[in-house]
């Protein structure tokens, strides 16, 4: 059945690396605080690091609470599962890290995703690994993938930097979390 690991390399890797979507779980220090987890897609748009660490990068269009429970206290589990082929199922715990636009990181890290970057990217998040496991996935319904959602691209790619920049300003639960936590920096700085 389950089994832990030190580091992400071979069918690990390989498991991670194509999957179609993934799952973030964070929550709060405060019991009353929401826990949130979050779906993942767009081809491309995470990436092994190396043998301890994964990124991915995160796109505005809603909230930022995993951005806020990042910086309140790191805590994070990252979840894939496998919707075809053998039964599977990869976590990787542990904390995380938003790099924003003006960090001096920022450009290195985005240039290593090639043609998944895009428009919208508030940050690229960095996991670093504490504990990673596999379990069996035994009860995980099979799914077909049919292909990739494109209306999040379209619809942001039909605007400017500047206007994406008012546009987070202007969202609720961007600058400042539900549970009121500093989420994304505004205002946003350009790219």
């Amino acid at each position: 059945m389950g089994k832990t690991y030190e580091r992400i390399e071979g069918r690990l890797r390989e498991f991670i690396e194509a999957q179609p979507v993934f799952f973030t779980a964070t929550a709060p220090l405060s019991a009353d605080g929401h826990v949130n987890l979050s779906p993942k897609g767009r081809r491309g748009t995470w990436r092994v690091l190396d043998e301890q660490r994964v990124a991915y990068l995160d796109f505005g269009g809603s909230h930022a609470e995993t951005i806020a429970h990042l910086r309140e206290n790191g805590r994070i589990t990252l979840m894939w599962c496998a919707f075809d082929g053998p039964p599977n199922i990869v976590r990787v715990h542990g904390t995380g890290e938003p790099v924003f636009r003006d960090d001096p990181r920022f450009a290195e890290l985005v240039a290593g995703f090639g043609d998944a970057d895009g428009s919208a990217l508030r940050a690229v998040v960095v996991v670093t690994a504490k504990l990673i496991s596999d379990t069996c996935g035994f009860a995980v319904p099979f799914m077909d993938y049919r292909g990739e959602r494109t209306l999040h691209e379209e619809y942001f790619d039909r605007k400017s930097d500047e206007e994406f920049a008012a546009y987070c300003e202007n969202k609720d639960f961007v600058g400042v979390s539900m549970d009121g936590l500093p989420a994304v920096p505004l205002p946003l700085p350009p790219r």
